[in-house]
Order: structure tokens, then sequence, then C-alpha cells
């Protein structure tokens, strides 16, 4: 069954001014919705890439300007009300207000929640809250962190996901000295196979990074106030000039929690975005939504785009429900990772030689195939993405094969 499209000139209220709310917005206008288009943002510059602060723009490569979707002139042409420097502190949804730390409200007929995720911080117990701890998620923590980059400058980064691994390749391509400690017992753990893990393991050592895995911080210390090394669990001491935490986000939930909307391991929405109000829906890193047999929430761009565009179809009554496709990938050195599906609950895995010293990793769960991490093969990523959207499932001796044309398993 389809949404019933609501009012042409309904009041929209987009909380939120990262990717998804951004991409709520337009797709809106490009839907044809006339009425009023609100989207608050808490900080002052307008919405931005986010992908390319702990890369690119890290690194020189890319200026701010270059990082904004649009520049300010685009929300007036297409007449959305963007509010910057805007903290949303109250949702009244008898009286469908969204009161601001200002004192203002604003009015709404229906309200997207795009509230993301922030990093976990480590706790002001353990030295988190010294000077030249850093989080890596916006603007702010990437300027404050910038002026830190200086050859030869020892870092310490907590945490050996993709954001650590990330952070860390920067550092070293920027001719630091990079220390990766992971509590786990590999880098990885949580969201990638040991061949993958020991793929990236192998590139960071190769360009002078240090990983101790099953190495957990105890303690950070400094003196002044400034950190200056890192206690971990057994004793041993890292010296640091500063330190990055990549341990991982946590969802924007407290405004909704506030009104009394569903969480489940973030907002709450169903197959139509929609909250458990009518009138609220959510999507991006804030949201979980049903998927398969049980429910989710995803952490990436791809995610973000289109959720939020189902969101606006679901509003304009053109789409019945959000198909979830996820995909993924991270930049490394002059490594491009491109992952496809994902790989939760896989029991073996078939590994592809590539060619250049390309490669691939297929998770499979016994016959099925769940996901496909792939290194420097932009082609085989395409061809398993493909696969995977459309439910089939090749060998696993079959993709192993070198002789195996990928392609041909689509017809």
């Amino acid at each position: 069954m389809r949404d019933e499209p609501i009012d042409p000139h309904a009041r929209i209220v987009v909380i939120g001014a990262g990717q998804a709310g951004f991409t709520a917005c337009t797709k809106l206008r490009d839907l044809g919705h006339q009425g009023p288009i609100t989207l608050i943002g808490e900080e002052a510059h307008p919405p931005y890439q986010r992908p390319p602060l702990s890369k690119g723009y890290l690194l020189g490569e890319i200026t701010e300007d270059r990082l904004y979707f649009r520049p300010l002139s685009f929300y007036e042409e297409r007449s959305i009300d963007l509010r910057l420097s805007s903290i949303a502190s109250a949702i009244d949804r008898d009286r469908k207000v969204v009161a601001l730390a200002d004192g203002n409200v604003i009015a709404y007929d229906r309200l997207i929640l795009t509230t993301g995720a922030r990093p976990r911080t480590l706790p002001a117990t353990i030295g988190g809250n010294l000077d030249g701890v850093f989080c890596v998620r916006n603007l702010a923590d990437i300027n404050a962190m910038a002026e830190r980059f200086l050859e030869g400058r020892r870092v310490l980064i907590v945490g050996g996901g993709y954001i650590g691994l990330e952070a860390a390749a920067v550092s070293a391509k920027l001719g630091l000295r990079v220390t990766v400690i992971e509590a786990a017992l590999r880098i990885l753990q949580r969201v990638a196979c040991p061949e993958t893990a020991a793929y990236f393991r192998a590139l960071h050592d190769e360009k002078g990074v240090t990983l101790l895995e099953g190495a957990a911080l105890e303690a950070l210390e400094g003196d002044d106030g400034h950190v200056r090394s890192a206690r971990l669990v057994g004793g041993s001491v890292v010296p640091v000039d500063f330190v990055i935490a990549g341990v991982g986000v946590v969802p924007n939930v407290e405004l909704a929690e506030a009104a009394g909307l569903t969480i489940d391991n973030g907002i709450a929405v169903d197959e139509t975005c929609r909250t458990s109000d009518p009138d609220i829906y959510a999507a991006g890193d804030c949201a979980s939504f049903p998927w398969r047999t049980g429910r989710i929430r995803l952490e990436s761009v791809g995610n973000a785009i289109e959720q939020a565009e189902a969101v606006a179809r679901s509003l304009t009554g053109t789409i019945s429900h959000y198909d979830a496709k996820p995909w993924f990938w991270s930049d490394q050195y002059d490594v491009k990772l491109q992952i496809a599906g994902l790989s939760a609950g896989y029991d073996n895995v078939a590994t592809r030689v590539g060619s250049a010293g390309g490669m691939s990793y297929w998770y499979y769960r016994g016959k099925e195939l769940l996901a496909v991490d792939a290194m420097n093969e932009p082609r085989v990523y395409m061809v398993a993405k493909r696969l995977i959207e459309a439910g089939r499932s090749p060998s696993a001796a079959v993709v192993s094969d070198p002789a195996t044309e990928l392609k041909a398993l689509l017809s």
C-alpha cells in the first residue's frame, strides 16, 4: 500500500543538516513539494561532505568550500530555510512545534529527524579530557587537530576500525610517527574477516605504522593539562604528542527519546521511514529500520542518501517501503576498499586474487553470498553488488577461480 501524499503546501521541518538532512530537503523540492521547508543545523557551516574531512581535507587536497554540498545561494534559490548555528532543544508533538535553544519555535506538519551520530569519547576518568585528545566527526574536530599534523610528531590512534585506520593512513602520509592500539585481538574484528584484517595490517606495516592488537588503553597521562603518554593494560607506556579516538559512534536519539518516540538501537522507523509518531520520520545514522528478519542501523553515506530520498518519496506518496542495499567504502593510502552487503553471520570466506595487486574476499553463510570486500577491484565490487542485490550466490569455488569471468555470472 502506498502512503497518501501530504498536502504539497505542508510545512516540513528537518532537524540535522548532514548528508541525510540535505538530501531530504533537496529531494522534496525535486519531487515538487511547494510548502515551507526548514533545515535546522547546529554547525555554522552549510551542509557538507564528511568522508573527505579525515582524508583530502586534512591532507590539504580539498579546501573547505569544496566540502559544501551547495553554496548558501542554493538554499535561497530552492526556498529552503537553512537555520545554521541552531540547536533543536525539544519537540512538542501535541502542538507540532520544534523548540530551539534560542527560545524560538518552528511549527511543522511533518517532521524529519536526521540527527546523525556522534563519536564515542574517551572517559575523562582515564584522561579523555586532556588537551590534545581528539575525535573525528566534523569540521571543528578536523580544524582543531590540523595544526598537530607535523612531520615527526607522535600520534596515538585508539581503535583499529575503519575510522582509526583511515586516520592512521593520513597521519603516516603526512610523516607522523603513528601507533594504533586495538583492544580486540585483531583490527577490524567487528566488521571484517581475518583475511581483510591481514591485508590492511600488512599495508599499514609497510607504511611504517605500529599496530598493537589486543592492546587496551588503561589511561592517558599528561602534564600541564596536555596529553604526553598512554599507559596500556599490562603496564607498557606509549609516548604521544596527541591522540585520536576512533572507537565508534552513538546515534543521536536524545531529542526523539525525550519526545516519547520509540528507540531501538536508534530512532525506530517502519518500512516507510515513519517513527512511532505518524507525522515524524527519521533517516540516516540515527535511524534503525526493518531489514530482512531483523532491525538494523547503518552508518554510511549511501544509506543516508537513499533513506532520506525514501522519506521524501514517502511524503509525496510515491513509494511503499525502504529497501536498503548496504554498501560502504574506505580509502587508505592508494587502496580503495569497496564493500557490498553485510557480512554478519558469515561462516566461510572465498578469496579472489585480482590483477595489479587487487584482491577481494567473498563472505558466505553456507552457500549464500552475503557480502564482498573488494580492494582496488571496482569491477569486482560492481558485479558482487549486483549479485547480492539480486539474491544470487555463485559458489565459492567459482568466484575463487581466476579463470572465471565474473561479469558472466550476471547473465
